[in-house]
């Protein structure tokens, strides 16, 4: 099989709707495995920090949530161009499937940061920190492409319109991951992905790539849930969806 044999197959609505219903469970094992280990060390085996104490275990929910709010809202913005360009219509599906998975993780990176901040900033929130704003731009993103799709009585008009304004988002990506660099910010420079490599000690960054990687394949199990839904959804009259559920 070609390359581009190969990569056409992920256009199809057929052949990504029964690759999810082969694979995704094992995201979900994998999810299980990875985020019970690093919930059992991040909690029982990590030493507390020697400056902020266990006030710093949220870092094991926070980071990883950021990380996937960002990666989120990147898989959305490129599917969406994908869609807009070609007209394939499974990268609206894509899009719209993870755009509120990306909203809810968005959320829970404000939250859990707000949590985290009060104990180590002395205060939940401060409106002029460029990576806390970037990040509360990056929700009404999310939340703007759900409402736009969801607005229009023609339903292509509402993906097209939806899809732009998730490329255009996408400037805010960068955004919020050099913010702490660019501006002046509460929040510390880089300390995972750095030049010279991560600054966290192993025994705390052990169980943060263990969420990390667990709560990514939780991420890709949901999202193919919601994909695999929407395409039985908006191609309910197709054959194969026909002969599927009988």
């Amino acid at each position: 099989m070609g390359i581009k044999r190969f990569f056409h197959q992920f256009t199809s609505s057929r052949f990504v709707y029964n690759l999810g219903t082969k694979i995704n469970n094992y995201f979900l094992i994998l999810a299980i495995v990875f985020i019970s280990l690093g919930t059992y060390q991040g909690l029982f085996i990590a030493p507390p920090d020697y400056l902020q104490g266990d006030a710093f275990r949220v870092i094991y929910i926070h980071v990883p949530s950021a990380y996937i709010s960002l990666m989120c809202y990147i898989i959305m913005a490129i599917a969406s161009f994908v869609a807009y360009v070609w007209h394939i219509k499974l990268g609206y599906y894509t899009a719209q499937a993870i755009a509120p998975i990306g909203a809810i993780f968005t959320l829970l990176t404000l939250i859990t940061g707000a949590l985290w901040g009060k104990p180590m900033w002395g205060t939940y929130w401060q409106w002029t920190d460029p990576r806390m704003m970037s990040e509360l731009l990056l929700l009404f993103l999310y939340l703007g492409f759900i409402i736009l799709s969801k607005s229009f009585s023609e339903r292509d008009v509402g993906d097209r319109v939806s899809s732009i304004l998730a490329i255009i988002g996408i400037i805010n990506i960068p955004i919020i991951h050099y913010s702490v660099e660019w501006w002046t910010s509460i929040h510390q420079g880089p300390s995972l992905i750095r030049e010279g490599g991560p600054s966290i000690d192993p025994s705390m960054l052990t169980p943060l790539l263990f969420m990390l990687i667990g709560m990514s394949c939780y991420f890709i199990w949901l999202s193919w849930i919601r994909i695999k839904s929407l395409i039985l959804i908006r191609e309910h009259g197709a054959r194969w969806i026909s002969d599927l559920l009988k």
